[in-house]
Protein backbone atom coordinates (compact mmCIF):
# COMPACT_ATOMS: atom_id res chain seq x y z
CA UNK A 1 0.00 0.00 0.00
CA UNK A 2 3.01 2.00 0.99
CA UNK A 3 4.16 2.23 -2.37
CA UNK A 4 0.79 2.26 -4.52
CA UNK A 5 0.65 5.52 -2.74
CA UNK A 6 3.66 6.98 -3.35
CA UNK A 7 2.78 5.78 -6.99
CA UNK A 8 -0.14 8.55 -7.33
CA UNK A 9 1.57 10.96 -4.91
CA UNK A 10 4.54 10.86 -7.39
CA UNK A 11 2.42 10.97 -10.58
CA UNK A 12 -0.09 13.70 -9.71
CA UNK A 13 3.07 15.47 -8.91
CA UNK A 14 4.85 15.40 -11.72
CA UNK A 15 1.63 15.84 -13.94
CA UNK A 16 0.97 18.91 -11.91
CA UNK A 17 4.47 20.70 -12.11
CA UNK A 18 5.52 19.56 -15.67
CA UNK A 19 4.01 22.49 -17.95
CA UNK A 20 5.57 25.10 -15.71
CA UNK A 21 9.05 23.23 -14.96
CA UNK A 22 9.49 21.79 -18.63
CA UNK A 23 8.67 24.42 -21.25
CA UNK A 24 7.52 22.92 -24.10
CA UNK A 25 8.03 24.91 -27.85
CA UNK A 26 8.90 23.25 -31.15
CA UNK A 27 12.53 23.72 -30.92
CA UNK A 28 13.13 23.34 -27.34
CA UNK A 29 14.45 19.60 -27.60
CA UNK A 30 17.44 20.77 -30.13
CA UNK A 31 18.18 24.22 -28.18
CA UNK A 32 18.92 22.17 -25.10
CA UNK A 33 21.10 19.63 -26.76
CA UNK A 34 23.19 22.59 -28.55
CA UNK A 35 23.87 24.27 -25.10
CA UNK A 36 24.36 20.86 -23.48
CA UNK A 37 26.84 19.67 -26.26
CA UNK A 38 28.64 23.35 -26.27
CA UNK A 39 28.21 23.68 -22.45
CA UNK A 40 29.73 19.91 -21.51
CA UNK A 41 26.86 19.88 -19.29
CA UNK A 42 27.48 17.95 -16.34
CA UNK A 43 24.90 16.35 -13.46
CA UNK A 44 24.71 16.98 -9.87
CA UNK A 45 27.64 15.55 -8.28
CA UNK A 46 25.51 15.25 -4.51
CA UNK A 47 23.12 12.34 -5.89
CA UNK A 48 23.64 8.33 -5.71
CA UNK A 49 22.23 7.88 -9.08
CA UNK A 50 22.93 9.21 -12.74
CA UNK A 51 21.36 8.45 -15.91
CA UNK A 52 24.14 8.53 -19.24
CA UNK A 53 22.58 9.08 -22.21
CA UNK A 54 25.47 7.92 -24.54
CA UNK A 55 26.04 9.43 -27.78
CA UNK A 56 27.58 7.01 -30.17
CA UNK A 57 28.44 7.16 -34.14
CA UNK A 58 25.37 6.81 -36.72
CA UNK A 59 24.42 6.44 -40.13
CA UNK A 60 21.03 7.67 -39.89
CA UNK A 61 19.44 11.02 -40.89
CA UNK A 62 18.01 11.38 -37.18
CA UNK A 63 14.97 13.62 -36.41
CA UNK A 64 13.65 16.99 -37.04
CA UNK A 65 13.73 19.32 -38.39
CA UNK A 66 13.77 21.22 -35.58
CA UNK A 67 14.39 24.97 -36.59
CA UNK A 68 17.72 24.69 -38.74
CA UNK A 69 18.69 21.58 -36.72
CA UNK A 70 18.08 17.75 -36.88
CA UNK A 71 18.09 15.93 -33.73
CA UNK A 72 20.39 12.78 -34.23
CA UNK A 73 18.71 9.33 -33.30
CA UNK A 74 20.91 8.89 -30.01
CA UNK A 75 19.55 12.20 -28.73
CA UNK A 76 15.85 11.18 -29.46
CA UNK A 77 13.56 12.38 -26.49
CA UNK A 78 16.42 14.29 -25.04
CA UNK A 79 16.25 16.02 -22.26
CA UNK A 80 12.77 15.75 -21.27
CA UNK A 81 12.63 11.78 -20.97
CA UNK A 82 15.63 11.78 -18.30
CA UNK A 83 14.20 14.82 -16.72
CA UNK A 84 10.64 13.30 -16.34
CA UNK A 85 11.58 9.72 -15.27
CA UNK A 86 14.31 11.31 -13.16
CA UNK A 87 11.81 13.38 -11.35
CA UNK A 88 9.04 10.41 -10.84
CA UNK A 89 11.63 8.30 -9.62
CA UNK A 90 12.69 10.63 -6.80
CA UNK A 91 9.35 11.09 -5.62
CA UNK A 92 8.33 7.69 -5.78
CA UNK A 93 11.27 6.11 -4.25
CA UNK A 94 13.18 7.93 -2.24
CA UNK A 95 16.42 7.31 -3.96
CA UNK A 96 19.11 10.45 -3.86
CA UNK A 97 18.67 12.36 -7.31
CA UNK A 98 16.93 14.64 -9.16
CA UNK A 99 15.45 15.66 -12.74
CA UNK A 100 19.20 16.74 -13.19
CA UNK A 101 20.94 13.81 -12.44
CA UNK A 102 21.79 12.80 -16.54
CA UNK A 103 24.42 13.48 -18.62
CA UNK A 104 25.52 13.03 -22.03
CA UNK A 105 28.79 10.39 -22.42
CA UNK A 106 30.61 9.56 -25.97
CA UNK A 107 30.57 5.81 -26.29
CA UNK A 108 34.15 6.20 -27.27
CA UNK A 109 35.13 7.93 -24.13
CA UNK A 110 36.66 6.47 -20.07
CA UNK A 111 34.12 8.65 -19.28
CA UNK A 112 31.27 5.76 -19.43
CA UNK A 113 32.92 3.89 -16.75
CA UNK A 114 31.68 6.95 -14.33
CA UNK A 115 28.01 6.10 -15.23
CA UNK A 116 26.91 2.23 -14.33
CA UNK A 117 23.14 3.34 -15.91
CA UNK A 118 23.49 4.07 -19.58
CA UNK A 119 20.72 5.17 -22.21
CA UNK A 120 20.69 4.22 -25.62
CA UNK A 121 18.20 5.93 -28.28
CA UNK A 122 17.63 4.75 -31.95
CA UNK A 123 20.58 2.23 -31.89
CA UNK A 124 19.46 0.98 -35.13
CA UNK A 125 21.56 4.00 -36.78
CA UNK A 126 24.50 2.96 -34.81
CA UNK A 127 27.24 1.98 -36.25
CA UNK A 128 30.32 1.35 -34.26
CA UNK A 129 34.14 2.67 -34.30
CA UNK A 130 36.66 0.21 -34.03
CA UNK A 131 37.42 2.83 -30.76
CA UNK A 132 33.34 2.45 -29.50
CA UNK A 133 33.63 -1.27 -29.57
CA UNK A 134 36.50 -2.01 -27.02
CA UNK A 135 34.74 0.32 -25.00
CA UNK A 136 31.28 -0.91 -25.09
CA UNK A 137 32.72 -4.07 -24.20
CA UNK A 138 34.77 -3.11 -20.93
CA UNK A 139 31.83 -1.16 -20.03
CA UNK A 140 29.97 -4.28 -19.46
CA UNK A 141 32.61 -6.00 -18.39
CA UNK A 142 32.71 -3.68 -15.57
CA UNK A 143 29.62 -4.03 -14.81
CA UNK A 144 27.59 -1.37 -16.26
CA UNK A 145 24.10 -2.13 -17.11
CA UNK A 146 22.02 -0.28 -20.16
CA UNK A 147 18.99 0.45 -21.61
CA UNK A 148 18.39 0.61 -25.13
CA UNK A 149 15.50 2.08 -26.55
CA UNK A 150 12.94 2.77 -29.25
CA UNK A 151 13.36 0.17 -31.87
CA UNK A 152 11.62 -1.40 -34.77
CA UNK A 153 12.30 -4.51 -36.08
CA UNK A 154 14.95 -3.62 -38.53
CA UNK A 155 16.57 -1.73 -35.62
CA UNK A 156 16.92 -4.80 -33.31
CA UNK A 157 18.67 -6.67 -36.04
CA UNK A 158 20.84 -4.05 -36.99
CA UNK A 159 22.02 -3.47 -33.30
CA UNK A 160 22.42 -7.28 -32.63
CA UNK A 161 24.66 -7.38 -35.44
CA UNK A 162 26.89 -4.13 -34.47
CA UNK A 163 26.56 -5.89 -30.65
CA UNK A 164 28.59 -9.42 -31.91
CA UNK A 165 31.46 -6.50 -32.99
CA UNK A 166 31.93 -6.34 -29.33
CA UNK A 167 30.98 -10.08 -28.09
CA UNK A 168 30.99 -12.27 -31.33
CA UNK A 169 29.42 -15.38 -29.03
CA UNK A 170 26.61 -13.38 -27.07
CA UNK A 171 22.85 -13.52 -28.28
CA UNK A 172 19.07 -11.56 -27.19
CA UNK A 173 17.71 -13.43 -25.38
CA UNK A 174 13.65 -12.96 -25.17
CA UNK A 175 12.44 -11.96 -21.51
CA UNK A 176 8.97 -13.02 -19.80
CA UNK A 177 7.60 -11.39 -16.78
CA UNK A 178 9.36 -13.75 -14.14
CA UNK A 179 12.55 -11.89 -14.41
CA UNK A 180 13.61 -10.39 -11.39
CA UNK A 181 14.34 -6.75 -13.82
CA UNK A 182 10.22 -6.43 -13.36
CA UNK A 183 9.50 -6.99 -9.78
CA UNK A 184 12.90 -4.92 -8.92
CA UNK A 185 10.68 -2.09 -7.13
CA UNK A 186 7.02 -2.68 -8.71
CA UNK A 187 5.44 -5.80 -9.40
CA UNK A 188 4.66 -5.73 -13.19
CA UNK A 189 2.23 -8.03 -14.12
CA UNK A 190 2.59 -8.12 -17.68
CA UNK A 191 4.64 -7.20 -20.86
CA UNK A 192 1.72 -7.32 -23.28
CA UNK A 193 2.10 -3.80 -23.63
CA UNK A 194 1.07 -0.93 -26.27
CA UNK A 195 3.97 1.23 -28.24
CA UNK A 196 3.40 4.78 -28.28
CA UNK A 197 3.18 4.52 -32.06
CA UNK A 198 2.64 1.45 -35.05
CA UNK A 199 5.74 -1.14 -34.96
CA UNK A 200 6.97 -3.52 -37.26
CA UNK A 201 6.51 -6.11 -35.26
CA UNK A 202 5.45 -7.41 -31.42
CA UNK A 203 6.37 -5.69 -28.29
CA UNK A 204 9.61 -7.77 -27.23
CA UNK A 205 11.96 -6.83 -23.99
CA UNK A 206 14.86 -8.36 -25.23
CA UNK A 207 18.30 -9.23 -22.69
CA UNK A 208 21.62 -9.23 -22.72
CA UNK A 209 23.59 -11.39 -20.17
CA UNK A 210 27.44 -11.66 -19.72
CA UNK A 211 29.31 -14.60 -19.13
CA UNK A 212 28.27 -15.00 -15.49
CA UNK A 213 24.34 -14.84 -16.39
CA UNK A 214 24.18 -11.19 -15.54
CA UNK A 215 21.73 -9.05 -16.56
CA UNK A 216 23.73 -6.45 -18.46
CA UNK A 217 21.29 -4.77 -20.90
CA UNK A 218 17.65 -4.88 -21.49
CA UNK A 219 16.66 -4.09 -25.27
CA UNK A 220 12.72 -2.43 -26.14
CA UNK A 221 11.96 -4.24 -29.75
CA UNK A 222 9.50 -2.75 -31.16
CA UNK A 223 8.68 -0.11 -28.20
CA UNK A 224 10.00 3.14 -27.12
CA UNK A 225 9.46 3.73 -23.58
CA UNK A 226 11.27 7.22 -23.56
CA UNK A 227 8.43 8.73 -25.90
CA UNK A 228 6.16 7.85 -23.24
CA UNK A 229 8.59 9.55 -20.43
CA UNK A 230 9.32 12.46 -22.55
CA UNK A 231 5.48 13.52 -23.34
CA UNK A 232 4.13 12.31 -19.64
CA UNK A 233 3.21 16.23 -19.12
CA UNK A 234 1.54 16.42 -21.86
CA UNK A 235 -1.79 14.82 -23.90
CA UNK A 236 0.10 13.02 -26.29
CA UNK A 237 -0.50 9.24 -25.45
CA UNK A 238 -2.71 7.96 -22.75
CA UNK A 239 -2.00 8.09 -19.29
CA UNK A 240 -2.45 4.06 -18.35
CA UNK A 241 0.56 3.20 -21.00
CA UNK A 242 2.60 6.33 -20.24
CA UNK A 243 2.48 5.82 -16.03
CA UNK A 244 3.18 1.79 -17.36
CA UNK A 245 5.90 2.77 -18.57
CA UNK A 246 7.21 5.32 -15.54
CA UNK A 247 6.90 1.89 -13.62
CA UNK A 248 9.28 -0.28 -15.93
CA UNK A 249 11.88 3.14 -15.83
CA UNK A 250 11.59 2.79 -12.30
CA UNK A 251 12.63 -0.52 -11.78
CA UNK A 252 15.09 -0.38 -14.39
CA UNK A 253 16.91 2.41 -12.04
CA UNK A 254 16.08 -0.03 -8.96
CA UNK A 255 17.83 -2.90 -10.45
CA UNK A 256 20.54 -1.02 -12.02
CA UNK A 257 21.25 -0.30 -7.78
CA UNK A 258 20.66 -3.29 -6.46
CA UNK A 259 23.01 -5.88 -9.07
Amino acid sequence: MGRKLAWVVASLLLLSVAQSVFPQSQYYEAERLIADLANNRQPPKDTEFRIARVKFTSHGPGRGPRGNHRIPGWAHDYPDAEEHILQIASEATGINLNRDSYVIVNLDSEELYKYPFAYFSEVGEMTMTDSEVRHMREFFNRGGFAIADDLDEGSFQWFATEMRKAFPDREFVQLDVSHSIFHSYYDIPTLDVSPPYEQTGPTRFMGYFDDYGRLCMLVHANNDLGDYWEWIDQPQYPLPPSTEALRFGINYLVYSLTH
